[in-house]
């Protein structure tokens, strides 16, 4: 038996699969976020031990033998997360996360000194990745600053408790700053640039290694029958990538979640800093990836049918009756779907959402369908400028909440020009995806290439010319309107 352990911001996640990855059990507990001040996101690690404790027992309560075989663990979590912990293991202060934006300021200092970042890191300096956020603690809490023993990633923190030794692995690693991604070790320049060494550093794995033994209080304590090994495991995407079976430079995936995601891996390391695409070593040995984010996708549509009150399958045939009439689209409103700042390929955490040529004829269902519109495009953008690098990939997989209506699948396929291939669902993802990492830890598992299956495609969505010369149109004039809106962006805010 096998646990993969998923830390979320939300909530923690736990499955346990047997041999044949078969679900055995699943389990979650529920996670909260601190926002002491406006672009302030925190979270108490005390919080994801005691989630992991509940899931862990929750398991053994539902199969209590099949869970006391278990072999090895695999953990994912949220990346870029701060977790500083000082000479005795404790932690400092809370958990500074990936979407906190009060170090923008340190970005530029990060960048403007002596070392190249870009070339050595393979990514721009964005808010939430983990580096500004110490630049800025040693400006604002030099106390807590000054008692760093480790940093460690949320992950990272969670299998030190379980076992007791410092270890990262590549992916989530990836999404420091500090990391050489091209050469997969620590870089002395970058950490310099936080003013750290590489004595405050996990060692690092690949995800599929063993970084230790779970501590036999924990052993003794779930009544396992073995010495559970824990692996490297992964961040987040990575973890759900491995989950979906996407390890090769043929293979994508869009995932249309809270945040919008385009993954795909490459067999080399590629770059495009200049577009804010990130640049990430993925989860097993000699393979990278690529990744553009937006930070607002499924959330958006939450946010509008939240506002107009509507319900989302109800906007979802809205837009879909709408969309069927030409003249209603080329006078639709156009929407910045902005709400939090973006990533790629702006990296810009200052600018936000807006509607753009509202009239006096603009209701409620105009306004669902630009949303829809604005979210689209934007995962178009991602991938324009991860095809400025790299174009290998030909089957791209679709996941995620967004990914259950077809009717915006269809859209996405026409305006991406190719073929989209809708996965079976499951919330366990990148639970599935580290479980498939710890089986690398069996030694009875003889064929370790088996191990990485690809999933199940439930349908497919080719696309279609309907409508496609009117939304080529409305996103050039969309790109435009970013342009526009950047000039007063921070102007608004402060």
């Amino acid at each position: 038996m096998f646990i993969g352990i998923d830390l979320g911001t939300s909530s923690v996640k736990m499955i346990l699969v047997d041999n044949e990855q078969n679900i055995i059990a699943t389990s979650s507990s529920p996670l909260t976020v601190q926002n002491p001040k406006d672009g302030y996101s925190e979270q108490n690690p005390k919080e994801w031990i005691d989630a992991t404790i509940e899931c862990l027992e929750d398991l053994k309560s539902k199969k209590r033998k099949e869970f006391s075989e278990t072999i090895s663990i695999g953990i994912s979590g949220h990346m870029h997360g701060a977790t500083i912990t000082d000479n005795s293991g404790s932690v400092i202060r809370p958990c500074i996360l990936w979407n906190d934006t009060r170090s923008h300021k340190e970005c530029i200092e990060f960048e403007n000194q002596s070392h190249d970042v870009r070339a050595i890191s393979g990514n721009i300096t964005m808010p939430g990745f983990t580096a500004p956020k110490i630049n800025w603690l040693k400006k604002n809490e030099k106390d807590n600053f000054n008692k760093i023993c480790k940093i460690l990633l949320p992950k990272d923190y969670l299998r030190f408790y379980l076992t007791g030794e410092y270890y990262s692995e590549m992916s989530d690693a990836s999404g420091t700053l500090w990391l050489d991604v091209r050469k997969r070790k620590w870089s002395d320049e970058l950490l310099s640039c936080s003013f750290l060494e590489n004595k405050h550093m996990p060692d690092l794995v690949e995800g599929n290694q063993e970084t230790g033994i779970l501590k036999k209080e924990f052993k003794d304590k779930f009544q396992f029958n073995h010495n559970v090994k824990i692996v490297g495991g992964a961040g987040d995407n990575a973890a759900a990538a491995v989950g979906m079976g996407i390890t090769e430079q043929n293979q994508s995936f869009i995932s249309l979640g809270t945040s919008g995601v385009f993954f795909t891996p490459t067999q080399d390391f590629l770059s495009n800093t200049g577009d804010a695409v990130h640049s990430f070593c993925h989860c097993l040995p000699n393979k990278w990836h690529l990744m553009s984010v937006m930070l607002s996708a499924s959330n958006c549509l939450d946010w509008i049918c939240s506002v107009t009150n509507t319900s989302i399958q109800k906007s979802l045939t809205n837009v879909e009756n709408f969309y069927s009439e030409k003249d209603s689209i080329a006078n639709a409103p156009l929407f910045l779907p902005y709400l939090s700042g973006e990533r790629t390929p702006h990296n810009d955490p200052h600018i936000r959402g807006s509607f753009h040529s509202i009239k006096t004829t603009t209701d409620t269902t105009n306004m669902q369908y630009s949303v829809i519109e604005g979210v689209s495009f934007g995962i178009l953008d991602g991938v324009k400028s991860i095809l400025k690098v790299n174009n290998n990939f030909e089957k791209i997989f679709m996941v995620g909440g967004g990914s259950r209506s077809s009717f915006w699948i269809q859209l996405l396929a026409s305006l991406l020009d190719r073929k989209l291939s809708v996965c079976e669902q499951s919330e366990y993802g990148a639970s599935l995806g580290v479980a498939r990492l710890a089986m690398y830890a069996d030694k009875n598992t003889d064929d370790k290439s088996a191990i990485i299956k690809e999933i199940k495609i439930s349908n497919e969505y080719k696309p279609k010319s309907n409508n496609i010369n009117i939304l080529l149109k409305r996103y050039e004039i969309w790109k435009d309107l970013y342009s526009s809106n950047k000039k007063i962006a921070y102007k608004l805010l402060h």
